[in-house]
Parts: C-alpha cells; structure tokens; sequence
C-alpha cells in the first residue's frame, strides 16, 4: 500500500502544480486582457473560479494524506501514549465517515443531480458535473489515505 500511496502522491501533486500554473496563466490573462488591451476576456473569472475550488479540495486531499491538516492537539498532548494512538484511530475513523458521506455519496448526488439536469457554466459552458467531480474524488482520496493511516498504525 505504500508504494501505491507513493504514486497516488506524486500524481496529486503534480495534478496540484498543474492546475497552479493554469490558475496564473489565466489570473495574468486576466489582468493583461482587461487593462493592457481594454477588452477583459469573458472566461477568465469563471475559470478562476472553478481552478480555485479545484485547488482547494484536491489540496486538502494532498494535506490529509501528508497528515498536515490543522488540528487542535491540546488533549492528544497532555495524553499518554496510548490514548494518543487510541485517539488517532478514533480521529482517522471519524474524517473516514465524513468523507464517505459528506464528500464521496453527496458528492456524487450532486455530480448525478447537475448531469441529469444538464447544467452548464455561465462563459465556459462546461458542465457543471465535471467541476462538481472533484468532491467525490477527493473524498474517496482521503478515504483512501486515512485507512492507510489506520493500517500502517
């Protein structure tokens, strides 16, 4: 599992480099567009947008699986050892049932929702499903991460 864990990183973070540097592009366009040449282009918010959501929840995917998330460790610190592992394995089981319900199943209702209604961005005219499947993606990612975490604990 760790040489899996390995691939599903360096993927992540390169999909997150990736979709950085669009997001620069674009911004940069952006601002050339709207006060270089007058003209501001129509697509470059929504994209910002969009890369901007996208960078978010895939980030916290990436931050999950580092285990660099925020926390509050004033309880775990002032524990034994014990009950610091005990409270590790309650914490990876809690994130693992938000995110399958929160992220993977509400995700994907709302990813079905947006296809069976066949709802497009405004400038892009993409649907909106495609930008909504990052949720479901990125739960199923720290799913994924956190039962690593549980297994090699």
């Amino acid at each position: 599992m760790t040489n899996l864990r390995l691939i599903i990183d360096k993927i992540l973070s390169t999909t997150l480099i990736i979709i950085m540097g669009i997001m620069v592009i674009n911004v940069l366009w952006q601002v050339f567009s709207r006060y270089i040449i007058g003209n501001p282009s129509p697509f470059t918010d929504e994209l910002a947008r969009y890369l901007m959501i996208w960078v978010g929840v895939l980030g916290a995917a990436y931050v999950s699986g580092k285990n660099m998330h925020v926390a509050i460790d004033l309880i775990p610190s002032r524990s034994s050892e014990k009950t610091q592992k005990q409270l590790k394995v309650i914490v990876n089981v809690l994130v693992i049932i938000f995110c399958l319900f929160a992220l993977v199943i509400g995700g994907f209702r709302l990813v079905y929702i947006s296809y069976e209604l066949g709802q497009q961005s405004a400038a892009l005219q993409i649907p909106l499903a495609l930008v909504y499947s990052i949720l479901p993606i990125s739960g199923l990612l720290i799913v994924f991460y956190k039962i690593s975490n549980l297994l090699n604990k």
